[in-house]
């Protein structure tokens, strides 16, 4: 291998030689001064094999000097090998292509270009030297960053899928129920982790903990606060006496814990089969739609994003649920999936679809909603789309 690239390091510089060569022959022609474009072409590799190695040995020693003394001592050299360089190489051309027939004293009395010859090779050939181990250096720093990118995002493509399957473990496998409700959810990341959460908690026989979250940004770092987030509503939840407390709880732990550029957007509730009643807390999460028979209306009551203020005030509000109302909980994902002209889903569509047959499950109008959201992003969701639905039975 050594052999190898040794040999292709001396093909290279062979060529470098038989460029200087036909730029000298450019420029003789350009002054209208006749020369022959062989003795041109014997010079510049006669000086290029000749002084080249002897000076790549001498400049690796003293580039190690400092200046200006790697400086002088490379000028030394220069001046101590043009002499027997310049001899040698005026009889090789002498004997093997002279420009015309005459005496070798007479050739080398024309030793002026010769001489000036060999100092610009020799002048030029530590640049040359110099650039190409720079760009060797910068194409094998470029060849290593390449392999290292490749390897992480090899790395990646293992441990995403895995990272999809905790996160998926973390939401709930089963949707809990309640007499005389039906739930249903749906959850579409936009990439292969998200920063989505729902969940439904047991208080009781006839309570359920519903929440919904939307973490700012996609991804792993989402996916990664949104297991904290989980994780500190799961704590609360049962202690917690209203969703505004909750919301306060969570937002205090937050505040200590997030980073400056993150927050979250929270929704919380708790649905109580007894006195069939939702009441709730919104901390800035798009407002929930309560569709009934005759209306329309928006759950906005509750205050500003978690993690963000540390005394940020909550309030609570109740609606109380009829037979044949739906309620829909979502991100988003689903009012902002963009259509071929750049529209938005939004609430209105949310709503034209909820009123439009009352009479199907919660599971049908969740599964119907997210697929008509998907036909009109064509599949392309550029947020994470979270979908829950509670219908009152009649």
């Amino acid at each position: 291998m050594s052999r190898f690239v040794s040999t292709l390091r001396l093909l290279r510089r062979q060529l470098f030689y038989l460029a200087v060569a036909a730029i000298v022959t450019a420029i003789f022609w350009a002054m209208d001064r006749t020369t022959s474009p062989l003795t041109v072409l014997v010079y510049s590799l006669c000086i290029g094999n000749l002084i080249h190695p002897a000076l790549e040995h001498w400049y690796g020693y003293v580039s190690r000097r400092p200046f200006p003394y790697n400086w002088l001592l490379s000028l030394f050299a220069l001046i101590v090998l043009t002499p027997p360089v310049y001899l040698i190489s005026s009889l090789l051309v002498w004997w093997i292509a002279p420009p015309a027939p005459q005496p070798l004293t007479r050739w080398l009395a024309e030793w002026k270009f010769p001489v000036l010859a060999t100092l610009v090779f020799g002048a030029v050939i530590p640049l040359f030297d110099a650039t190409r181990e720079r760009l060797e250096r910068r194409n094998a720093k470029l060849q290593r960053s390449v392999e290292l990118g490749a390897a992480r995002l090899e790395q990646q493509e293992r441990e995403l899928p895995r990272a999809r399957e905790i996160q998926q473990s973390l939401l709930p496998k089963s949707i809990l129920q309640l007499p005389g409700f039906e739930l249903a959810t749906a959850w579409q990341p936009a990439r292969v982790v998200g920063g989505d959460y729902f969940d439904v908690l047991p208080l009781g026989e006839k309570r359920l903990a519903i929440c919904i979250a939307d973490v700012v940004g996609k991804g792993v770092s989402a996916a990664l606060l949104m297991a904290n987030v989980q994780a500190t509503v799961r704590a609360f939840a049962h202690d917690s006496e209203s969703p505004a407390h909750l919301c306060d709880r969570v937002n205090r732990v937050l505040c200590e814990n997030i980073a400056a550029d993150k927050f979250v957007t929270f929704f919380y509730g708790i649905l109580d089969a007894g006195e069939r009643t939702f009441r709730y807390c919104n901390a800035g999460h798009p407002f929930p739609l309560l569709v009934t028979s005759d209306s329309t209306s928006q759950l906005a009551e509750g205050g500003a994003v978690l993690g963000i203020f540390p005394e940020g005030k909550y309030g609570n509000a109740t609606v109380h649920l009829s037979p044949g109302d739906r309620l829909l909980l979502f991100t988003d994902g689903i009012t902002e999936a963009t259509g071929p002209e750049d529209q938005e889903f939004g609430q209105e569509s949310i709503t034209a679809f909820a009123r439009a047959d009352r009479s199907i499950s919660a599971a049908e109008l969740n599964r119907r909603l997210l697929a008509h959201v998907s036909d009109f992003c064509r599949g392309r969701f550029h947020d994470d789309a979270t979908l829950l639905v509670i219908a009152v039975s009649d």
